[in-house]
């Protein structure tokens, strides 16, 4: 019991940070501009200047060298875009809570946060950055390790369709885990803009190079619908994504269903 409460009283502790960090940058917040794109293609765009807060509950069906196995975990995001230096910033925190692991184990998960400087171009924008892993997460969910290395992406847009290409390195510096980390991640993005705010687009897809292992440990492929809608005055937009995961090397979901909920402060 006591266990439960503490998971609960940090659960709750961590999505009070979240909402603080988007609430945090009033300045930033006036200046937050989508650059001449629809705020559900800007919804999707992650070099796109756009305060923002969103609740994720991905569910994993099936495990890959595991029986019957499921999982669930419940991704907290706030993206704060700011000037620094005469630059456009984008700063972002990432916050996983698990709630269902094959091991029986819960709690926070590891933190990444990210700060993407992002330039923009007659075609789109483009961004670079330091992206970093905290090992934040409860034991038996957490690497132990610190972790960084580079991010970089681009977008090309134009009225109704999105393209580009989103990728994040990171290396062990610090801790002492089981195994060192060592991933680059790569994540397509492909967004096309539909009727009454309607969008198709891909899955975040983070397709996952190990360095350590030598192997591509996620090969997702995945489609998502969303719609923008606004409650009392408040651009939110819900979606929801399926994927399916050709790695089956690891242990690893085979397939995840996705719901996300994304609050946009546009201003």
């Amino acid at each position: 019991m006591a266990q439960s409460r503490c998971a609960c009283d940090t659960s709750s502790a961590v999505a009070a940070l979240v909402l603080a960090l988007a609430g945090s940058f009033p300045a930033a917040a006036q200046e937050a501009q989508t650059g001449g794109q629809s705020l559900e293609q800007a919804a999707s765009d992650p070099t796109a200047a756009l305060l923002s807060v969103q609740i994720q509950d991905l569910f994993a069906g099936d495990y890959y060298q595991l029986d019957d196995e499921s999982g669930n975990t419940v991704l907290l995001r706030s993206a704060v875009p700011f000037q620094f230096g005469g630059m456009n910033n984008i700063a972002r925190v990432t916050l996983p809570l698990v709630t269902d692991s094959p091991s029986g184990k819960s709690g926070l998960g590891d933190m990444t946060v990210f700060d993407l400087i992002v330039f923009n171009a007659a075609w789109g924008r483009w961004g670079v950055g330091p992206v970093m892993l905290m090992p934040t997460g409860a034991d038996g969910l957490s690497t132990e390790e610190w972790a960084i290395g580079p991010a970089v992406g681009f977008t090309a847009s134009q009225p109704g369709f999105l393209w580009g290409l989103f990728n994040q390195n990171l290396f062990f510096f610090a801790g002492d885990g089981p195994q060192d980390v060592g991933v680059s991640i790569i994540q397509p993005i492909i967004n096309y803009s539909l009727p009454d705010k309607w969008s198709i687009s891909t899955s975040e897809m983070n397709i996952t190079y190990d360095w350590e292992k030598s192997d591509w440990t996620a090969l997702p492929l995945g489609v998502k619908l969303a719609k923008l809608i606004k409650l009392g005055g408040l651009p939110v937009q819900f979606a929801g994504s399926y994927e399916y995961n050709f790695a089956d090397d690891y242990v690893a979901p085979e397939w995840t269903f996705n719901f996300t909920v994304k609050l946009l402060f546009p201003m």
